[in-house]
């Protein structure tokens, strides 16, 4: 498994308007059904955000406002993506280390997830992290 060929940009279908733009995230646009969704906003100048992995669960990654980079870590190589496209979101598979960092004013990270919250899914040690990898 490598950064470069399991985490991938998924261009979020976009219905333009005169009125304003609309994205539609349906069954066929990512390869989970989304079990819980969440959002990241007011996040601090400097602040940094993720700094873990997933055994299990998958993620879909949105800039719905603003930007911020995802620094990817598959245990071999590390990977910078910058989002700032609200129809385009950033794959991620289980297995993948994520910080996200650099918000811009006004952000909003949206997150869909393949699981309901379960902390025993989450490697919040890098080392851990290392040796899961292993």
């Amino acid at each position: 498994m490598t950064v470069t060929t399991d985490v991938r940009l998924i261009e979020i279908p976009k219905i333009c308007d005169s009125r304003g733009n609309l994205s539609v995230i349906e069954r066929d646009t990512i390869p989970f059904v989304s079990k819980r969704v969440y959002y990241l906003y007011d996040v601090p100048s400097g602040s940094e955000r993720g700094g873990h992995a997933h055994k299990v669960q998958q993620e879909l990654l949105v800039a719905l406002s603003g930007s911020f980079d995802v620094i990817l870590n598959d245990g071999a190589a590390t990977r910078k993506v910058t989002l700032n496209k609200p129809n385009i979101g950033l794959l991620i598979p289980m297995g993948i280390w994520r910080e996200l960092e650099n918000f811009s004013s006004g952000s909003v990270c949206l997150v869909l997830a393949s699981d309901e919250f379960d902390e025993g899914d989450y490697i919040r040690d890098y080392q851990d992290f290392k040796l899961f990898k292993d």
